[in-house]
């Protein structure tokens, strides 16, 4: 019975599955190796769907490629004093990196999320042979892209090629060897916060600050000031007995108030800039005739400022008779004493003592 059952199911197990094989409607577009199970659409509705769609142009992708180095810079971005700031570098292989890293500029500024911001773009494109590559300062203000200018010329002195402010809130400059180092990147970040510090009211001074009225007014409570005539007197030694010491006239104004306005001969010449240096006992750049300490220095300039606070410097370095001259050279030539108004060159013609007092 079982070899019969079985004699008898086995055609009939054939027959349906030719039935089957038969009768299977598979559509024209579907892929039944099992390999791909997904519909396969008619090569017409592919190309009308690739009609619809824009042709997307190198321009575009460069495009989309800053927006998102935008948003990661923004999501990355710190806030100072309610100033945003960030600093972007960019490593870019076309022919023109300047124009892509104006693209992220661009992309900031019309940014929705930013309203008070500061950010640095930098292009660190490496090449052989180096060549200077673009800096973008980008802000919200123009005192905001001031400050980060001013503050990234001083970090990057002498590496500065060439800067301009292409807008009141864009400023650019060529750097040499921009971000060949890892300190250009801490010195961005550096130049970004300063810049975005809210200034204080100028109105406002620090605290223990003090002005130059009150500076002099300090320094002029420590000397003995003497008029034009004093001075001259003490020089040619008609008051006798002020003090037994040596006595010098000196001369601290720049070269250019000496050759427009004369000078008086026989002073010693010695420049602000260097006065200490000149008249210290202890430096091993001082005068000869500076070798002891209650030398008797007249200093003048101009007209009697400058003076009073080069005069309390060298008092502070030792030399308690230093003073100035009251009104300095314009008082001295009113009052009728002698001048030298001998213009140029000729003007420090003095003494050798002179000459050698005015080199620095």
């Amino acid at each position: 019975m079982l070899g019969q059952y079985y004699e008898k199911s086995a055609p009939a197990k054939a027959a349906r599955s030719e039935s089957s094989r038969s009768t299977s409607t598979v559509p024209a577009y579907v892929v039944s190796t099992g390999k791909d199970l997904l519909p396969r659409a008619p090569s017409s509705a592919l190309s009308a769907r690739s009609e619809s769609l824009p042709v997307r142009t190198l321009d575009d992708v460069r495009l989309q490629v800053a927006q998102e180095t935008t948003i990661r810079a923004i999501n990355k971005k710190e806030v100072i004093d309610g100033v945003q700031i960030g600093v972007i570098s960019s490593t870019n292989s076309t022919s023109d990196p300047g124009s892509y890293i104006r693209l992220i500029a661009e992309s900031l500024t019309s940014h929705p999320l930013l309203h008070s911001f500061l950010f640095i773009i930098a292009d660190t494109t490496q090449s052989v042979p180096p060549k200077p590559t673009t800096l973008l300062v980008v802000g919200s203000a123009p005192d905001l892209v001031q400050r980060g200018s001013l503050l990234t010329s001083s970090k990057f002195v002498g590496r500065i090629i060439s800067s301009a402010t292409e807008d009141p809130k864009v400023w650019s400059a060529l750097i040499q060897d921009l971000g060949v180092s890892t300190y250009d990147d801490t010195a961005l970040w550096d130049v970004v916060r300063k810049a975005a510090r809210q200034p204080i009211d100028p109105l406002l001074p620090p605290p223990g600050s003090r002005s130059i009225a009150q500076i002099l007014s300090d320094a002029r409570a420590k000397l003995q000031r003497i008029t034009p005539m004093q001075a001259y007197r003490e020089l040619t030694g008609e008051n006798h007995g002020v003090l037994d010491a040596p006595t010098f006239l000196v001369d601290i104004r720049p070269q250019a108030q000496r050759a427009k306005h004369g000078g008086i001969r026989g002073s010693l010449v010695i420049e602000r800039n260097v006065l200490e240096w000149r008249l210290d006992p202890r430096s091993d750049a001082r005068l000869t005739v500076a070798d002891r300490y209650d030398i008797r220095v007249i200093v003048f300039c101009q007209e009697g400022y400058t003076s009073s606070l080069a005069a309390y410097s060298l008092q502070k370095l030792g030399l308690l008779n230093a003073t100035d001259v009251i009104g300095g050279f314009e008082a001295w030539r009113l009052v009728g004493l002698p001048v030298d108004t001998t213009q140029g060159t000729e003007a420090e013609e003095r003494s050798l003592v002179s000459r050698a007092g005015s080199v620095v």
